[in-house]
């Protein structure tokens, strides 16, 4: 998230910002085709859009699915070394009001799963307290701590217990459960019926999950990463960090390929169902953290070229009001799809859902370039900074 403490002329921050953007906006389009996790393919289409649908849906997933949230936590954990040194070159300690600006993106992701069940904010908001004790860390031991993150422990014990114990059988999960009572309150065309089921039965729904599928580990290491980024100033322009880049972008795309290919192969490989779930989950976290980077990277070195950092330059509005995008997509979006506004969700599949994301993103783009020709920060964004420094 963008506060008006980053200097926002500053290459780096420009280079953030447009980082910050380019994963809103690509959530955004995710967000579209799915209906906002309301999910449902219209039977009475042609069979030729049918079949673009599927196309739409599997590009977008390859390209943006898991990778967005990653660039964002990404870049939590980079706003956050920003914060902390600004306030330790000033001789302050940031921990608590860190902790107390915690609290208060819960509370704005509270207002968004009224809108959107699937909100990332409360939980980040939640993993977002293990950068107070590790920002005082030196850097390896913030490595450390990233790379065991990272490497999804708890998925590597219960993979291993699979395969120790044949005989045990996992209970059925917990979100898939709560994500088809979900179906019940979103047949309705209730506003409050949505809102009450979203932030219960929904809530929960999105939790465990994130919790199923790694989240709960791949965040928190990525925060830290971020983190790392910032002390080695990695998005200041530089011979080192265009090495950094060059290097990162070429490994990362070695390890994504056979991590991606060992991800849709492995049905073939492993016949346990159970045992296949847990190693699946282990290597599309890495899969999607790769080329997460591959995409980083790319976009920092294009930035460096003055040919194409006119175009890219273009999302810095979209991204320092990153906030207010992000909350303002699931008020418009649930409208739109959700039976208590248009219901437009028993109509689009797949290209007219990428239609709409790609209307409302130019609509908030251009409202982001507009507001901030008068304001420093999107609205959201300056009630959070007010708020913060109360």
């Amino acid at each position: 998230m963008s506060d008006s403490t980053l200097n926002f002329k500053a290459p780096r921050i420009e280079v953030v910002d447009v980082l910050r953007g380019f994963a809103i906006m690509s959530i955004m389009l995710l967000h579209n085709i799915e209906h906002f996790d309301y999910y449902n393919f219209p039977e009475a289409l042609p069979e030729w859009m049918k079949v673009l649908d599927k196309i739409i849906w599997e590009t977008l997933f390859f390209l943006f699915g898991g990778k967005s949230y990653a660039i964002f936590a990404l870049l939590f954990g980079f706003s956050f070394y920003i914060q902390n040194d600004n306030q330790e070159k000033q001789g302050k300690d940031f921990r608590g009001r860190f902790l107390w600006r915690l609290l208060l993106l819960l509370g704005f992701g509270f207002i968004n799963t009224i809108f959107y069940e699937g909100d990332i904010l409360m939980i980040y908001a939640v993993m977002g307290i293990v950068l107070i004790p590790v920002c005082r860390w030196n850097d390896k031991a913030v490595f450390i701590a990233a790379a065991v993150l990272m490497l999804q422990p708890l998925e590597w014990m219960r993979y291993f217990y699979l395969l120790v114990h044949p005989e045990y059988a996992p209970g059925s999960s917990w979100s898939d459960g709560l994500y088809d009572n979900m179906g019940n309150y979103m047949k309705s065309s209730s506003f409050l019926d949505y809102a009450i089921g979203n932030v219960t039965i929904g809530r929960f729904a999105s939790i465990f999950w994130s919790w199923e599928n790694g989240r709960f580990f791949q965040a928190p290491a990525l925060f830290l990463f971020g983190l790392l980024m910032g002390r080695k100033k990695l998005f200041i322009a530089s011979a080192e960090s265009n090495l950094f880049w060059k290097k990162a972008m070429q490994y990362a795309f070695l390890l994504f390929v056979p991590l991606f290919t060992l991800k849709n192969f492995s049905s073939q490989i492993i016949e346990r169902k159970e045992v296949r779930k847990s190693l699946y989950i282990i290597i599309s976290s890495w899969s999607n953290v790769a080329f997460m980077i591959f995409m980083v990277s790319i976009i920092v070195l294009l930035y460096q070229k003055e040919s194409v950092r006119n175009l890219l330059a273009k999302l810095i509005p979209f991204g320092k009001m990153s906030m207010t995008n992000y909350i303002m997509q699931s008020v418009a979006g649930s409208f739109i799809y959700y039976r208590y506004g248009l219901g437009m969700v028993e109509y689009t599949g797949a290209t007219y859902s990428l239609l709409i994301g790609i209307t409302l993103f130019i609509l908030q783009l251009s409202f982001c370039t507009w507001w901030l020709k008068t304001h420093r920060q999107g609205p959201l964004e300056y009630l959070w900074h007010k708020a913060t420094w109360i």
